[in-house]
């Protein structure tokens, strides 16, 4: 299973921004509570309608957008 499975991007919903699995919960959301020093367990303890799949997901999603980003030279 990849992100792909995961993250889906809907024009009407949260203005376009990649969210889990169709919800209003964006992939943002879910970086700024880790970044803010919240645990998986915590934050999916608040969100019940969260898999940990979906935590991992959104750390493969900002990954692959990282590579993405920067061009390296080969």
């Amino acid at each position: 299973m990849t992100y792909r499975d995961r993250i889906t991007i809907e024009p009407g919903k949260r203005g376009g921004k990649p969210c889990i699995r169709g919800l209003r919960i964006t992939v943002q959301d879910i970086l700024g509570y880790l970044a803010s020093g919240m645990t998986t367990e915590e934050v999916l303890n608040d969100f019940p309608e969260l898999e940990k799949a979906d935590i991992l997901a959104s750390l493969e999603w900002a990954a692959e957008r990282e590579r993405r980003t920067y061009a390296y030279p080969a």
